[in-house]
């Protein structure tokens, strides 16, 4: 028995690279360059890296050390982050532009990452601009290390599916409409691993399916690396058993099939237990999204629910016009950067931004523009509310850390809401959704100092300033608590010409 992927579905390839569980160490080069693509039947300019749409998964243990060396061959500046990775007292290899000088082309840059004490699903996207929209992405999956056990059987196979929303016109083009001002269309289409309806990416042969073989369990790990849809996933007479979310083992539910938002991933267990013919893996949007809430952690000796919060963060977002032009907003204020790195900026003490210039609750003004920083005590323990008043889905990302999303309901939050927190067993994960005209709130123990991007997963909305960042800070600026600035940092803006450290010969 083979398993197929249907539509609006095309049909993929997977590669497998061995793993080596007991190197610390693991080191890739990659190329970054234009090619042509065609994922939904038309030519257009993708980002490959090393020749592949989407680019090579990375594979690694627990506690592995990436030491990732990155050519850019485009002809304009390039940056690569790490959706999920919790970058352990190492903002500095965060990969956003406030933390992360762009690479400019025909350099490289090499990224030092460790997974440290992390497990699961996550991926990695270009953050710049909107070149998101153009792929440059692709999947990372951390296992846990030998003799650490996980909560199921070792699966016959282990895949990577990853699903988003996709433009038929060049990332170029559609940051033009974002620069002008103007609101981008609905998307044309959605790719399954770079592939489309009848579509083929330039980069390998199409039509390929998954092999599986019938009473044998399979992994698939699922990541919605698409610009602004909430997709559904399922699979044509076959249960889904959640066993993880973006790093956390949950309990073992089985579902028939699962929304997965915008900056989210998965891992599902598929069991092949059908008579021998077809089955088809489905993707579509969906306007009636009512599933994916918190999900019970079986990891639950953490007891986050018997700490008290020592603040509580209120986020609305917001859209509108500023001097003509469509913006949108967190507590009114539309995020612009500087010419420096937040990061950089702060280390050097070069100004350049304002703590406090975004509030903890929301203003009730009208959007305005700055470069919105808030202040954040190292070791605080705090409460986020997400409160959506639009008639869309949301989903919003904190890099640097998982959080425990406590509660979900419709309406206004208030503080009788706490009532229905689960205080218990909810799922501990960095991406999270809001429903429409509803709340989700979550909370935070801030144990890594940096700074650190809070963003819609809303592409668009993120490039016309629905993000902020995080600065969490400790005053004893001890490399117990971060890590000193990296000898090869690039130094961009106002702190070029500065000096990291002396690089070891």
């Amino acid at each position: 028995m083979r398993l197929k992927l249907a539509a609006l579905s095309a049909l993929l390839v997977v590669i497998f690279t061995a793993v080596n569980a007991e190197d610390p160490y693991r080191f890739f080069t990659w190329n970054v360059t234009y090619g042509d693509i065609y994922p939904l039947g038309v030519r257009q300019q993708g980002i490959l890296i090393n020749g592949q749409f989407p680019g090579p998964d990375i594979h690694s243990v627990t506690n592995d050390n990436l030491i990732i060396n990155v050519f850019n061959s485009l002809p304009e500046p390039f940056l690569l982050s790490w959706n999920g990775i919790l970058q352990r007292r190492n903002s500095w290899q965060d990969g956003v532009y406030g933390t992360t000088c762009p690479i400019p082309p025909g350099r490289n840059f090499t990224y030092t990452l460790q997974v440290k004490d992390q497990i699961g699903s996550f991926f990695y996207f270009p953050s710049l601009a909107f070149q998101k929209a153009a792929g440059g992405y692709g999947a990372i999956r951390v296992l846990s290390r030998p003799r650490i056990p996980v909560p199921f059987d070792d699966p016959a196979g282990d895949y990577t599916i990853l699903i988003g929303d996709f433009y038929k016109s060049n990332h170029t083009s559609l940051k033009a409409i974002l620069d002008r001002g103007k609101k981008l269309k609905f998307p044309d289409g959605i790719l399954i691993n770079g592939r489309g309806p009848n579509g083929i990416t330039g980069s390998g042969p199409s039509g390929i399916s998954f092999p599986v073989e019938q009473g044998k369990t399979y992994r698939f790990r699922i990541s919605n690396v698409g610009l602004q849809n909430s997709l559904n996933f399922r699979i044509q007479n076959h249960k889904l058993k959640l066993v993880e979310v973006e790093g956390t083992h949950s309990v073992q539910t089985s579902y028939s099939w699962l929304d997965v938002h915008v900056g989210q991933s998965y891992s599902v267990l598929v069991t092949a237990d059908q008579p021998s013919q077809d089955f088809y893996i489905v993707v579509s949007s969906r306007t009636n999204l009512t599933a994916s809430g918190p999900r019970p952690n079986p990891q639950g000796s953490y007891h986050y629910g018997l700490i008290n919060t020592t603040r509580t963060i209120k986020l609305v977002s917001g859209a509108g016009q500023v001097n003509g032009k469509q913006r949108y907003a967190v507590n009114s204020v539309s995020f612009v950067p500087t010419d420096t790195p937040l990061k950089l900026a702060d280390f050097f003490k070069l100004g350049g931004f304002r703590l406090g210039s975004i509030s903890d609750r929301p203003t009730g003004g009208g959007i305005y523009q700055d470069t919105s920083v808030m202040a954040a005590d190292f070791r605080a323990y705090i409460e986020i509310i997400f409160e959506n008043q639009e008639n869309i889905v949301q989903s919003w990302h904190l890099d640097g850390y998982s959080f425990f999303v406590v509660g979900m309901d419709g309406g206004i939050w208030s503080a009788d809401s706490r009532n229905q927190y689960n205080l218990r067993d909810a799922i501990a994960r960095c991406t999270t959704q809001v429903y429409p005209n509803s709340w989700t709130a979550i909370y935070v123990a801030l144990d890594n100092v940096g700074m650190w991007n809070l963003r819609t997963e809303f592409w668009a909305r993120q490039y016309l300033g629905q993000q902020f960042y995080l600065r969490v800070y400790s005053p004893v600026e001890s490399i117990r608590d971060e890590f000193p600035i990296p000898r090869n940092a690039r130094l961009c803006g106002k702190a070029a010409g500065r000096h990291t450290r002396p690089v070891k010969p």
